[in-house]
Order: structure tokens, then sequence, then C-alpha cells
């Protein structure tokens, strides 16, 4: 696959670009003209980056960021008008980013609005700049939200903060976005990039096995579709790793641990 950040035609509007670099891929979308706005063709190169990630086990972490002054603006509302189906899958897209089997990061540059709010907070983590702010006008516009984002926003979120964006249309800044969660760090815009570098690294120190699986296990309990077999199995696996081996001795030895992910 063609990495057009390699290419020179980023300057060119396109769909989302993918780039990676070791353990780490990066999708950033490239629309910003519109606020890179999603469109149809976005939502497919996104599947067809996700699985070009999944296919490869040495991604371990995805960082999502926009081009220029915005995040996302999210879905392509003119879209709607005309039929349900990319409001589906759209939905489908937010479902599939959760569940993914590397750690995904939000790197929010700009602002962020519409169904790209969901899809934010379908990443398990999101690092914001000083001054961004976001909007969900569903309730403005008429339309009813697709059911797993209002699932994704309450489990996430709570009740509370889910309803006054949602029923209210209200726009919030960083500091609230912070204070509700949606957020889990704030940075100035020279200093975001190095932090969620920095974040990456941590992550990246971990053992990967269980890291993945623990996070499904999150997931499905924040879902209320907690699967004791699923959970008590990783459990069980991991007391039989080389990588848990490996952990404790190097706990012991005082040293970086090496692991493997076996």
């Amino acid at each position: 696959m063609t990495d057009l950040t390699q290419t020179g035609l980023q300057d060119i509007e396109t769909t989302p670009l993918l780039k990676v670099v070791g353990a780490r891929a990066d999708i950033t979308f490239n629309r910003p003209s519109v606020h890179n706005r999603v469109h149809p063709d976005d939502i497919q190169a996104l599947h067809v980056h996700f699985d070009q990630i999944e296919a490869d086990p040495t991604v371990k972490i995805l960082v999502f960021s926009g081009n220029e002054k915005s995040f996302s603006s999210g879905f392509h509302l003119g879209i709607l008008s005309e039929s349900d189906q990319g409001a589906r899958d759209f939905e489908v897209l937010t479902d599939r980013l959760e569940n993914l089997r590397p750690i995904t990061i939000a790197k929010v540059t700009g602002p962020v609005y519409g169904g790209s709010t969901d899809l934010t907070l379908a990443c398990d983590f999101r690092f914001g700049r000083t001054g961004v702010q976001m909007f969900m006008p569903a309730a403005r516009l008429g339309l009813h939200y697709y059911p797993h984002g209002l699932r994704r926003w309450v489990s996430r979120l709570g009740l509370g903060p889910a309803k006054k964006l949602f029923l209210s249309s209200s726009t919030i800044g960083y500091e609230e976005m912070l204070r509700i969660g949606y957020l889990d760090e704030v940075h100035d815009a020279d200093r975001l990039g190095p932090a969620v570098d920095a974040f990456v690294q941590r992550l990246l120190a971990q053992a990967p096995t269980v890291q993945q699986r623990m996070k499904q296990v999150l997931n499905q309990v924040a879902r209320q579709e907690y699967d004791e077999v699923y959970a008590r199995e990783g459990f069980v696996r991991s007391l039989q790793s080389a990588d848990l081996k490996e952990g404790l001795q190097a706990w012991g030895e005082k040293r970086k641990p090496q692991f493997q992910g076996a």
C-alpha cells in the first residue's frame, strides 16, 4: 500500500493517510478545506487501513490526528438526506475502531464535531490541545444519533455529560472536555506531539498480549457484555506466559523487561 506521506502527495486532499513506522501506525484525516469531514470513501479507506494494521502483529499503537486546524467535523451531513446507509456505515466503523487490537490514541489538534466526537471517543485515549472545542449538533439537526454511539457516550462519560451534550447541542471547551473525561490530557500546541509520543513509548513498554486482551475485557465490561470465560482465559494464560516470567525477573533485577508477546 502506498504511503502518501512519503510521496509528497499529502498536500492534495485525500482519504485518510496511513503511515506505519515500527510498532506505531498513524492515521491522519486529510480534507482540511472541509475541516476533515468524513465522506463515504473515507470510511472505506479507513477499513482498508484497519485491515492492514490488524494483519501486522508488529503494530501495537494507532494514533489518529487531523491535517491542519481541525481534527474532524464529523460525517458528511449531506449524505444523511439521501439514505441512512452512510450513518450505519459510520456506526460500524466506530465500533470496529473501539475493538481494534492495537491501543488507540486520538491526538485532538483542533475542533471535533458531530460523528467524529464519537469516533474520537471510540479510541482508548484522547490527548487534546489547549483551546480545542467539541460540539454534538444531533438534536439541533433533528437527528436521532445511532444507538451504539449513544451507548458508548454513556458507558465512557456517564449519563449526565451525555445528556447535556446530546440534548442541548452545547459547545464545550477543552477544560470541560478534560473535566468530564472526554480528554485524558491537555497540552499546549508545542507540547501535544511530544506528550503523545512519550505516552506511546510508555504503552510500548508494557506486555502487549495481556495489554491488548485487558483492553477488550474492559470494553466488554463498559458495554455490559462481560465474558467471564474470555477474561478468565486471559488471566490463566498470563500465569503460564514467558512474558510474566520475564516481567517478574526484570522487576527483581531492576531493569526494563524485554517482552516478546508470549
